[in-house]
């Protein structure tokens, strides 16, 4: 499996590019990769790249999206960050992604147990630690943690159906974020060039469900 080049790139429509990850997941979860030849690959991106698809996902280690869908050198950007939510940064980099460098995709990848979350519901314990820039992130999730939670429900990192319930809440205000941050990608999403996705991977079974 080749590289993609701007000519295979411009071929590629939205629907596409979501059903290559789709396909790229299903190989991952039967431990069946793409024959490629990485070297090879670096040698036919060395004047340029040309990725199909943004994935914004967290930086825990068992969330590489380049194996999560088994895609090889310059197929995606990858874009990371302690429970993948969207800042004005990341905005940016996703404009850069698909209005510049032509992606045609944009997935917003959460995952089951993730820590960043975890850590948005124990933030009390978290703002007792004295990390002040983790304090900052984790505080990032208390408005959809009080959307979500119920009278009398334990808030707890142990709350398994809490943290659930809160990692799908946050792929799809993360969705809307970027919608509603970005009149850039709001508007490429309107004119088909773009879409944009939510998708949870479970660490138990390597399988990615689709929101």
């Amino acid at each position: 499996m080749k590289a993609h080049t701007l000519e295979t790139q411009t071929t590629i429509t939205p629907e596409k590019a979501l059903e290559i990850l789709k396909e790229g997941n299903d190989r991952f979860v039967q431990n069946l990769k793409a024959n490629r030849d990485l070297l090879a690959q670096v040698n036919d991106t060395r004047a340029g790249q040309w990725p199909f698809a943004v994935v914004l996902s967290c930086i825990d280690s068992r969330t590489s999206a380049e194996l999560i869908f088994d895609q090889g050198l310059g197929d995606i950007f990858s874009v990371r960050i302690a429970g993948n939510f969207a800042n004005q940064d990341i905005l940016g980099s996703m404009e850069f992604g698909c209005n510049v460098a032509g992606s045609k995709l944009i997935v917003v990848l959460g995952h089951s147990k993730c820590g960043a979350l975890k850590g948005g519901l124990d933030a009390a314990a978290i703002r007792g630690m004295g990390m002040e820039n983790l304090t900052h992130l984790v505080d990032h999730f208390n408005p959809i943690i009080e959307e979500i939670i119920t009278e009398g429900e334990e808030r707890s990192s142990k709350n398994d159906d809490l943290l659930e319930r809160l990692n799908v809440q946050n792929v799809k205000q993360t969705i809307l974020d970027i919608r509603n941050q970005s009149t850039t990608l709001n508007q490429m999403e309107k004119d088909g060039k773009i879409k944009i996705v939510g998708a949870n991977y479970n660490v138990e079974t390597g399988v990615v469900s689709w929101l």
